[in-house]
């Protein structure tokens, strides 16, 4: 049990490893709770980096005069893994929306797979995913998306540090990334179906560190949710 509770308010780090399912606000909102409810106070608490509900890994939300280093650590390089799924996609580009649009995949080698990873390194550009929470019109893009309405979406320059591939068991892709702010793997998912003249769509996501932070960063559990392991930074 974490002592001196109130001191969240002089700004604490929480790495939280994200369960599936789960949105990074509602989890904002639980630890909110729970600190609110053990300090009678109402902190200031926010999260660095937004994790789709179908991803998993390393959440950090910052409590109290912490949540000024938002900005600061969204801009640190992020490193995921997760699996891609050749020869179909999905409206959203991940598991959240089922499968269509079947292709073939009978042309596609290891061999091929690793020459196209090549082309996913240093600064590319991509089209953000319809189901994604950036706004036009004061509305998110998911909202105009789950509305069947489309939208212009304007392309934008990311940077890619390393793109490994780490297993191949045609049509599953398990890779390894490391990739600069504003990155959307969900994109980089399709776009690599694209360039092997396949459907793909990104089927897990894990993110693993974000700058030097990590699940395995020293620290202590924090008791606040049975349903998500929390840690608080020594």
């Amino acid at each position: 049990m974490i002592q001196n509770l109130s001191e969240f308010k002089n700004g604490k780090i929480l790495l939280v490893d994200k369960p599936w399912g789960w949105t990074s606000f509602k989890i904002v909102k639980k630890i909110r709770r729970s600190i609110l409810n053990a300090t009678k106070e109402n902190l200031k608490i926010g999260h660095a980096g937004t994790l789709d509900p179908f991803a998993t890994g390393l959440l950090i939300v910052l409590t109290g005069k912490y949540t000024k280093k938002v900005n600061e650590i969204q801009n640190y390089k992020k490193v995921y893994t997760g699996i891609i799924k050749l020869g179909c996609e999905t409206l959203s580009s991940d598991s959240e929306t089922e499968e269509y649009n079947f292709s073939s995949i009978s042309h596609i080698t290891p061999k091929l797979i690793k020459k196209i990873s090549k082309k996913f390194l240093g600064e590319i550009d991509q089209y953000p995913p319809s189901f994604s929470a950036l706004k036009t019109k004061g509305k998110r893009f998911y909202e105009y998306a789950r509305k069947g309405i489309k939208i212009v979406r304007q392309s934008r320059r990311v940077k890619i540090y390393k793109f490994h591939i780490l297993n191949i068991g045609i049509p599953y892709i398990k890779f390894f990334i490391e990739c600069g702010k504003g990155t959307y793997i969900r994109s980089i998912a399709q776009d690599f179906g694209k360039a092997l003249r396949s459907g793909a769509y990104l089927l897990s996501l894990k993110r693993e560190r974000i700058g030097n932070f990590s699940m395995n960063c020293s620290s202590i559990e924090l008791k606040i949710s049975k349903e998500f392991p929390c840690y608080l930074l020594d």
